[in-house]
């Protein structure tokens, strides 16, 4: 969530930032700075109003002490006043907060100055390439082809036991699977990231905190009755470890990692572009979470991008890495890189990484600040990144590593799995 100070005092600089995102939001930031200006004359005004009857109370004691019963009588009734008075104010000025609040979260957060104008992800600017396309042999398949010839991934089993979009793994499948999980969470540990491991299911509170709620409420699965949120991503809970947290400056960065299954709705996701595992409602996925002083939270952001290329150098997997435009990025970000593989069988990039900063838009949500050097309060950095999401990655494996004999297994990736080659059952 925007600061408000920096939408009152920065209203043209906040309409023009945001339009990069293809929002226009003149008419919101001029509600929300009325709602704060209501807000804050009605705090006044109760501030005022609670003072008067502090100050007639201790006149009524000095009257009582005297023998002034008379006169302490008449400034009783009047605190009687004061005080329904008061009482409308307070409530008056929780309508007024609260509706501040909620107009605020209609706000996306400011994309940074680099990030590139466009609509559409075709408009993404491509700013890092590395790998060689491999040159497939003749009748070489896309994954979800490879997958029945080698009896893998199972598509058909997930639609009867759950529906489209929950593949079932198995055999050789799921060793990969897990060796993959295994090997990314050992080299976030290895460069400093603590392991979590963390609810899948979170509060209103938490989506609320991290962005995903209001904007994608339609793409969350939702509990009715215990009003809890299956979780899009490890982000979510490990970012709300540290709501209402106040951290001290010697404490950052914090570098925090995680594995857990992922759940998205996805509507409106149909077409060949989507087939087998481009698209899922339920995947796995490592995420990496750091909390940052502001003033290093870029160079953290270049230094989570270096941890996803080495990944994608070890698997020997072509890659590259987009500066998403305005159009394209998230809600809550202000600056994401992507990472996309190359598929060779499909003959398309596909996206495999998400790196994104979002300076303090999360941390005023979730109240997450740290006392700095003068024992002044100050929200933190939040970012976050995949490192990695499975599916593709695993697409990308399957389909770039097939071979006449089988599919090799990356060689960083045989201590996992004890076996070198998925070969035909």
């Amino acid at each position: 969530m925007l600061q408000i100070a920096v939408i009152r005092e920065n209203q043209e600089k906040v309409i023009t930032a945001l339009a990069k995102k293809h929002m226009d939001a003149r008419a919101v930031v001029e509600e929300i700075v009325q709602l704060d200006e209501n807000r804050r004359n009605t705090q006044v005004e109760l501030d005022n109003t609670l003072s008067e009857s502090n100050r007639l109370s201790k006149d009524i004691g000095d009257m009582m002490k005297n023998g002034e019963k008379a006169k302490a009588e008449i400034l009783k009734l009047k605190t009687v006043s004061l005080r329904e008075q008061g009482k409308e104010l307070s409530e008056k000025l929780e309508v007024f907060a609260n509706e501040l609040t909620q107009k605020m979260y209609l706000l996306p957060n400011m994309p940074a100055d680099i990030v590139p104008e466009g609509k559409t992800p075709e408009e993404n600017l491509n700013v890092f390439e590395e790998g060689a396309i491999p040159e497939l042999h003749e009748g070489a398949l896309p994954h979800w082809e490879l997958v029945k010839k080698y009896d893998i991934i199972d598509f058909e089993l997930g639609v009867k036991i759950t529906g489209a979009g929950f593949p079932v793994y198995k055999g050789k499948g799921a060793r990969l699977q897990r060796a993959l999980i295994s090997y990314f969470l050992d080299k976030n540990t290895d460069a400093g990231y603590l392991e979590y491991q963390v609810p899948h299911l979170v509060n209103e509170a938490s989506a609320y905190g991290t962005g995903q709620l209001p904007d994608k409420e339609g793409q969350m699965y939702h509990d009715a009755t215990d009003d809890l949120y299956l979780i899009p991503t490890a982000e979510v809970p490990v970012t709300n470890i540290f709501r209402d947290v106040i951290l001290n400056e010697s404490d950052l960065p914090v570098m925090c990692t995680g594995y857990t299954p992922c759940f998205r709705r996805e509507a409106g996701s149909y077409g060949a572009h989507v087939r087998g595992l481009n698209r899922l409602h339920q995947f796995d996925k490592v995420e990496i979470v750091r909390v940052e002083h502001p003033d290093k939270s870029y160079e953290a952001l270049d230094g989570m991008v270096e941890h996803v290329k080495n990944i994608m150098r070890e698997l020997k997997l072509p890659f590259r890495i987009l500066r998403l435009c305005g159009g394209d990025m998230g809600f809550a970000s202000a600056l994401t890189y992507d990472f996309e593989v190359y598929s060779t069988a499909q003959d398309r990039w596909l996206e495999i990484s998400s790196v994104s900063n979002f300076e303090t838009y999360q941390a005023n949500r979730l109240k997450l600040r740290f006392k700095d050097k003068d024992g002044k309060n100050q929200l933190a950095h939040t970012l976050n990144g995949s490192s990695l999401a499975l599916p593709r990655v695993l697409a990308g494996i399957l389909e770039n590593y097939q071979t006449p004999e089988g599919i090799v297994i990356p060689e960083v990736l045989r201590k996992y799995t004890g076996f070198d080659i998925i070969e035909a059952v």
